[in-house]
């Protein structure tokens, strides 16, 4: 059984915008056998919250420098590269 991964979803108010992106990384992660655990917060809480976690996903910029791959992308919301985004996404946790 795959270890589930941990993938902490920023945007700036933790409200729509990363449940959007939380549900949409969930069902594409899902439907390639990939179990993870998303959670949902504002970017001014990630340097907080960011330990145990595998991956940032982010639809505002932060610094890159958190201790784990961080992925920018507005993808989710817009569709324009949304597979893409999923194989970065993928790739940042297999890797």
């Amino acid at each position: 059984m795959a270890i589930q991964k941990r993938i902490l979803v920023a945007c700036g108010t933790a409200i729509a915008t990363s449940t959007v992106v939380a549900r949409a990384i969930e069902e594409a992660l899902q439907a390639r056998g990939i179990p993870v655990y998303t959670r949902q917060c504002k970017a001014t809480e990630v340097p907080g919250l960011v330990q145990g976690m595998d991956l940032v996903v982010t639809t505002t910029p932060l610094p890159s420098n958190l201790g784990v791959p961080v992925i920018q992308t507005l993808a989710f919301l817009t569709g324009i590269g949304r597979e893409a985004v999923i194989e970065q996404i993928i790739t940042a946790l297999t890797a």
